[in-house]
C-alpha cells in the first residue's frame, strides 16, 4: 500500500485531495482514502492535526491536500476585548478545542456551553466553518476533550 510518510505545509500540484472534519484530521497512523479514491496509509512519527492547506507526500511523490470539511460551530463574541479574553479563560477551563481570532473564538457547537456563554454577556451565533482548533500546551489539543451532549 502506498504511504505518506510526511506533510508539507502548502501545496503547488497536488493529485488529489481529502476532506476530513477536525477530528479526523489529528491523527498518526490510519487508511484513508482520498476524494477521488486514492487508498493510501498515513504513518507518521507521531499524531498530529492536519491543518487545511497542508500536503500529504505519499511515497511515490505524489501530493494530497488536505482540506477541512465544513463543522456545526459556535461564534463566540464578547463587548470588547478583556471581555473576550474572558470568555476565553472560561472556554479554555472546561478543555474545549478553540480556533481563536483577534475579535472572535469558534468552538463546536454545544448547547450547555453556549447557554452559558450567553450567560456572561456572549454575542454566540450557530454557523457552519472548517474547524482549525490552537494545539495543547503539550501539543495535543485532544487530551482532555469532552462534549456535553
Amino acid at each position: 500500500m502506498i504511504k505518506a510518510t510526511t506533510t508539507i505545509s502548502h501545496t503547488h500540484s497536488t493529485a488529489d485531495t481529502i476532506t476530513l472534519d477536525e477530528t479526523a484530521r489529528h491523527r498518526r497512523r490510519v487508511k484513508m482514502v482520498s476524494d477521488n479514491g486514492i487508498e493510501f496509509l498515513l504513518d507518521l512519527p507521531e499524531a498530529k492535526l492536519l491543518h487545511h492547506g497542508e500536503g500529504l507526500v505519499l511515497d511515490d511523490g505524489r501530493v494530497i491536500e488536505v482540506r477541512a470539511e465544513p463543522e456545526n460551530l459556535l461564534e463566540v463574541r464578547g463587548r470588547d476585548t478583556r471581555h473576550l479574553l474572558a470568555l476565553g479563560w472560561q472556554i479554555g477551563n472546561r478543555h474545549l478545542a478553540a480556533q481563536i481570532e483577534s475579535d472572535r473564538i469558534f468552538i463546536r457547537q454545544d448547547h450547555v456551553i453556549k447557554e452559558m456563554l450567553i450567560g456572561l454577556g456572549a454575542t454566540v451565533v450557530e454557523i457552519r466553518a472548517p474547524f482549525d482548533p490552537e494545539g495543547g500546551a503539550y501539543g495535543d489539543v485532544h487530551k482532555g476533550h469532552h462534549h456535553h451532549d
